[in-house]
């Protein structure tokens, strides 16, 4: 099924196993899996997160944040370049969303990203809504780290909603975008010229056409940025994770709603 989704649209492959933070050895048999299957259906590029889910041989199934020094970028990059050589294609890494510091950080997140992105290549897949979520637990100008994100390493944005419980944020990915989150986006679409858009909605799924409604909104939120001149093509990629077995039979087309736009 995927190879015939393949056929008629665009796919991009996006992870949670790779672990490129974590002290273990890389997993090569599952590298191996990823790169066939990336060639197979002509997946225009690959993505996972900047952390750790692995420790001992063990997975925690959670995306964990890294110390932000000097010794964990030297480490990460060994591994970044080590899976590019093996995957033959850059990689793309996502900010996380982050609940704890690490007493040891000497930079930012947005330095370790861009410094990892100048020292290997490697493209970045910048969730505008993680940012907000970690801006807000963290106490930082979400602003100040969109303005220092390499704008041509940005391959992908991704959207999402959020639980906020006064306090802090939930990388919850079970509501709407707020308010804010699209304000950022409409921001950093005017400082990249845009990019592939994903919008993320992973519990509590509503109809099809209220999240259809909702990833269209990026769409318009791009156009209000770019307008009146765009600078390079802008998708509108939305995924919907589960879609109930009433809709499946009225869409024609798969959970991967693919609409492009040239210039």
């Amino acid at each position: 099924m995927l190879e015939q989704i393949a056929e008629r649209y665009p796919v991009v492959m996006h992870g949670v196993s790779l672990s490129i933070g974590s002290t273990d050895p890389l997993d090569f048999d599952y590298l191996a899996k990823l790169k066939r299957l990336a060639r197979e259906i002509n997946a225009r590029w690959i993505s996972d997160h900047l952390c750790w889910t692995s420790i001992a041989g063990r997975t925690s199934h959670d995306l964990l944040p890294l110390p932000l020094t000097e010794e964990a970028l030297s480490h990460v990059v060994q591994r970044v370049r080590m899976t590019q050589d093996f995957l033959e294609r850059p990689l793309v890494l996502e900010n996380p969303s982050s609940y704890v510091t690490f007493a040891a950080s000497t930079m930012p997140e947005w330095e370790f990203l861009s410094r990892l992105a100048e020292e290997t290549g490697c493209q970045l897949l910048l969730d505008v809504n993680n940012v907000y979520v970690s801006s807000r637990n963290h106490d930082f100008d979400p602003l100040e780290y969109l303005r220092a994100i390499p704008y041509e390493c940005v391959k992908q944005f991704h959207l999402a909603g959020h639980t906020d419980l006064g306090t802090h944020c939930i990388d919850t990915h079970d509501g709407r975008v707020v308010e804010r989150v699209w304000e950022l986006y409409r921001e950093v679409v005017r400082l990249t010229g845009g990019a592939a858009t994903l919008l993320e909605w992973d519990a509590r799924i509503p109809t099809f056409e209220e999240v259809h409604a909702e990833a269209l909104q990026a769409r318009q939120w791009a156009d209000m940025s770019l307008a009146p001149a765009t600078s390079r093509a802008a998708e509108v990629l939305s995924t919907l994770y589960s879609v109930p077995s009433a809709l499946t039979a009225r869409v024609p087309h798969p959970a991967h709603v693919v609409m492009a736009e040239a210039e």
